[in-house]
């Protein structure tokens, strides 16, 4: 921790950048590390590849987060949080990884270990929780702001804290945002507090989709382009839908296959789906996933593939033999 303590007290323009698609533990990180950094009166570049959720539009300084990123020589330093690869980050993973100095902080016990200093704690709740140590490490007195950040976060990414990663810290750190202002009941409307029509509807064709394996262990749900572009939905949508997967009864691992939409389709029917993977716990998830060149958490991972719909599924039901 040291370490990157003194690379970001020295840096003077910092990138802070997230995982595209990302999630509240991404969004709410990325802000809660940018505020900070603000505080110390640090040049700060918030960086993310995709369009933040529109749940997430209430966090203080989102409008701050870029889509463009500038040359690899305009920063002196580079904050990558929520990553197990540097090319999670998307499209920009590589140019990312030439900036003078990288610093990784994740809490996926997969990750790869890229850049020059690595903060990884596979046992934290979320990244968010190791932002708000490293805030505290450099002396940044902590405000409603990042709280409010480092709250949705936490909350986000322990599934409201009924996860296998909820932890003590997850609730001490919760007190604490809480005691500098944060308005649980507030985050939770803008999260969690309603959905759209178009949502609704591509619930219902998620849920029309979704097959048992013969030991009835595995369920699978599929999402593809023609769903979304049917229900008008994005990929922030999709978000939440394989929790309705995992909750059948008997069902050790839920698999959601969903078609990424900025991809194409082969004359031969492959596209570019990625897969997410959560387990009731008794299956490790992380292991499957890096089989595919994916990593993630023992109850919760996921990897990119390219292939045809069925043959994903195939492979999927057959592993699902063994669990």
């Amino acid at each position: 921790m040291d370490p990157i303590v003194q690379s970001l007290r020295t840096a003077q323009r910092i990138l802070v950048t997230s995982h595209r698609d990302p999630d509240g533990d991404a969004v709410g990180s990325l802000l809660a590390m940018g505020l900070a950094l603000d505080r110390l009166g640090k040049q700060t570049t918030l960086y993310n590849e995709s369009p933040i959720p529109a749940v997430y539009q209430f966090l203080p300084w989102v409008g701050r987060i870029e889509r463009r990123l500038g040359p690899p020589e305009a920063y002196d330093a580079a904050v990558v949080l929520d990553c197990g690869d540097l090319s999670r980050v998307g499209e920009s993973g590589s140019a990312v990884g030439r900036v003078p100095l990288v610093v990784n902080i994740d809490h996926h016990i997969s990750n790869t270990g890229f850049g020059h200093f690595q903060w990884i704690d596979g046992q934290a709740c979320a990244t968010a929780e190791i932002v708000a140590r490293l805030i505290r490490a450099l002396d940044v007195p902590l405000d409603r702001e990042m709280a409010t950040c480092i709250y949705t976060g936490i909350l986000t990414d322990t599934g409201s804290f009924r996860f296998s990663n909820t932890n003590s810290a997850a609730f001490a750190i919760s007190r604490e945002m809480m005691d500098l202002g944060v308005d649980p009941y507030d985050v939770a409307r803008h999260v969690f507090g309603s959905y759209s029509l178009g949502r609704i509807k591509l619930l219902n064709l998620a849920l029309n989709s979704i097959e048992i394996s013969r030991n009835g262990r595995l369920s699978l749900m599929t999402v593809t382009r023609r769903m979304l572009a049917e229900t008008q939905t994005q990929q922030e949508d999709v978000d939440g839908l394989i929790n309705y997967a995992r909750r059948i009864e008997a069902v050790r691992v839920a698999a959601l296959i969903q078609e990424q939409a900025n991809g194409r389709t082969t004359p031969d029917g492959r596209a570019r789906f990625h897969v997410s993977l959560r387990s009731d716990g008794t299956v490790d998830v992380a292991a499957l996933a890096g089989a595919y060149g994916g990593g993630g958490h023992h109850s919760a991972a996921g990897f990119q593939i390219e292939a045809t719909l069925p043959d994903i599924k195939t492979s999927l039901l057959a592993w699902s033999e063994r669990i």
